[in-house]
C-alpha cells in the first residue's frame, strides 16, 4: 500500500463512518418526533448538551503557556504577535513626532 493512499482510505472511512452516525442520529430523532416521545427527545438533548458542555471544560483548547509578562497566552501569540497587540507602556511611550 502507498503512503500517500493509506491516509486517503483513512480519511475517507472516517467519513463514511461520521455520515453514518449521522444517519442514525436523525433518524432516532425523526422516530421520536413522528411517535410523539417529546419527553424523551428533551432527556436526550439535554443529556448531549450536558456531554458536549463537559468535553470543552475539559479540553485544553488553546494549549496554554505562560509567556514571558505572566499573561496567559496561547503558543501562537507568544513569538512576538503578543507584543504587538498590547498597548506600550508609559515609560516606553515615544513622544509624538512634530510635522
Amino acid at each position: 500500500m502507498d503512503r500517500k493512499t493509506a491516509p486517503a482510505n483513512a480519511r475517507k472511512r472516517r467519513n463514511r463512518l461520521t455520515l453514518l452516525w449521522i444517519a442514525i442520529a436523525a433518524a432516532i430523532i425523526i422516530g421520536l418526533i413522528a411517535t410523539e416521545q417529546v419527553a424523551l427527545l428533551y432527556v436526550l438533548v439535554t443529556l448531549g448538551v450536558t456531554v458536549l458542555l463537559i468535553i470543552v471544560a475539559v479540553a485544553d483548547i488553546g494549549e496554554t503557556q505562560k509567556s514571558v509578562d505572566g499573561y496567559n497566552a496561547p503558543t501562537s501569540l507568544t513569538n512576538g504577535t503578543l507584543n504587538s497587540m498590547r498597548a506600550p507602556s508609559s515609560s516606553t511611550q515615544r513622544p509624538a513626532k512634530r510635522r
